[in-house]
């Protein structure tokens, strides 16, 4: 392990960093790893106290220091609930999370040799490009999946709900495929000089399907309930003992596994390109460290204050005492690997990267084309991308600063390795 030096000057103390809102417009307090509340833009604080009025809340309501507003819930919100789950707080993109591997080969030894396709960087992103299905794009044939191969073996879980049934087999043709928005492959140099292998996606069009479906399932059924959470909340729920809710928790759980291994199929792939071309025009041999493989948005029963409660995770990572994870920042920013440190009022749990700053279009009408590509050639950043027209949505300068959303969350996690893009793929 090689543990990142922090300067112990800027180290907080323990909940330094987080306040609480509780006030007359909350039901349940709102735990913020934030220095305060004008850090909270207005959109994210609304849908925090709609949270904070649900009935079956455990404790309170949780926001990472990367949060920002999402769909119903805040992106960086942490709930836990009694005996309900709510598809809109586990979110569209189930399991949703990041892959990471480190090699024994350093950056400066592979950064300035050349091949036949340009510099070795530029010729890895392009073979990555060739090999895997970008944004929309998805294999012509079908691939191996043992996640879809056992739920067709388990039919009997899924067949009432026949308009999803079509999306498994549907997913052989997506696994070991990257998508579009935020996902990314990335090869980065850490803070050894060691080169690392970064991937971000989830469950294709799995998980978006799965969340629409149980979440107007979830509004039906609440109005038939005269329930008490209003609609225009988006944070219609299911009885985890209901049909409807064991569906939804049945569904899934398939799309957590199968964001999984789409993820661990990408690695493969991107492993294999790496080794057999580093090898061949260095002589280096290559080798790969351990993989951490986790997601950030799901839901789970945990044990949390003496209660078992359906901890959900919307933009936002486990961190369990020892547990590793990863912390992203923005393409030609920085990225963490991080050991966690099981804080237990943030329910074991850190950010799941650097937030947003700027909405796609907010970051599309600041920033020009031409203003990301001349940052990343002047961090000599390689960029592989089939369409430059959006690259703005994806700048660093659409996110948080990384390290200041560290500094808000040592309480949470200790950072091991600081990684900074060497090249990067995008849909």
């Amino acid at each position: 392990m090689i543990l990142v030096q922090q300067d112990k000057t800027k180290k907080r103390k323990d909940g330094e960093n987080m306040f609480v809102l509780n006030n007359e417009k909350t039901k349940f307090p709102v735990k913020v790893w934030l220095a305060d509340e004008s850090q909270l833009e207005e959109n994210c604080l609304e849908q925090a106290y709609n949270l904070s009025q649900l009935p079956f809340i455990h404790k309170w309501v949780c926001l990472m220091p990367d949060t920002h507003a999402g769909k119903g819930m805040p992106i960086g919100g942490v709930i836990a609930t009694k005996d309900v789950i709510i598809p809109n707080a586990v979110g569209v993109d189930i399991g949703c999370g990041m892959d990471f591997i480190p090699t024994n080969i350093r950056v400066e030894d592979i950064k300035g040799v050349q091949t036949g396709n340009g510099t070795l960087i530029q010729s890895i992103i392009g073979s990555i490009m060739r090999a895997i299905p970008l944004n929309t794009e998805r294999y012509k044939t079908s691939q191996k999946s043992e996640v879809l191969d056992r739920a067709q073996r388990e039919m009997e879980k899924y067949e009432e709900n026949a308009e999803l049934v079509p999306l498994i087999e549907d997913g052989y043709f997506q696994v070991g495929s990257l998508g579009g928005g935020n996902h990314f492959i990335e090869l980065q140099g850490d803070q050894e000089g060691y080169l690392c292998i970064m991937i971000h996606s989830g469950s294709r069009h799995l998980g978006k399907a799965i969340c629409d479906y149980f979440h107007n399932k979830a509004r039906e059924l609440n109005s038939m309930w005269y329930s008490e959470v209003k609609d225009e909340y988006r944070l219609s729920f299911l009885s985890v003992q209901s049909k409807e809710g064991q569906q939804y928790i049945n569904w899934m759980n398939l799309a957590l596994d199968y964001a999984f291994e789409n993820r661990a199929r990408m690695l493969d792939k991107t492993c294999a390109i790496v080794k057999e071309q580093i090898e061949k025009h260095t002589g280096l041999t290559v080798e790969f460290g351990e993989e951490i493989n986790c997601h950030h948005n799901y839901a789970a029963l945990e044990n949390h204050y003496d209660a078992n409660v359906w901890v959900h995770r919307k933009g936002a990572t486990r961190v369990r005492e020892g547990e590793m994870a990863v912390i992203p920042g923005a393409m030609g920013s920085y990225s963490y690997v991080v050991e966690g440190k099981g804080n237990k009022e943030s329910f074991c749990t850190s950010s799941h990267g650097a937030g947003r700053s700027y909405s796609r279009s907010g970051a599309m009408q600041a920033f020009s084309i031409e203003q990301v590509m001349v940052d990343l050639k002047e961090q000599d950043v390689v960029l592989g991308k089939r369409k430059k027209n959006d690259v703005a949505e994806e700048c660093r300068f659409a996110y948080k600063d990384i390290d200041q959303v560290m500094a808000q969350q040592l309480d949470m996690v200790t950072p091991v390795r600081k990684l900074k893009t060497v090249g990067v793929v995008k849909g």
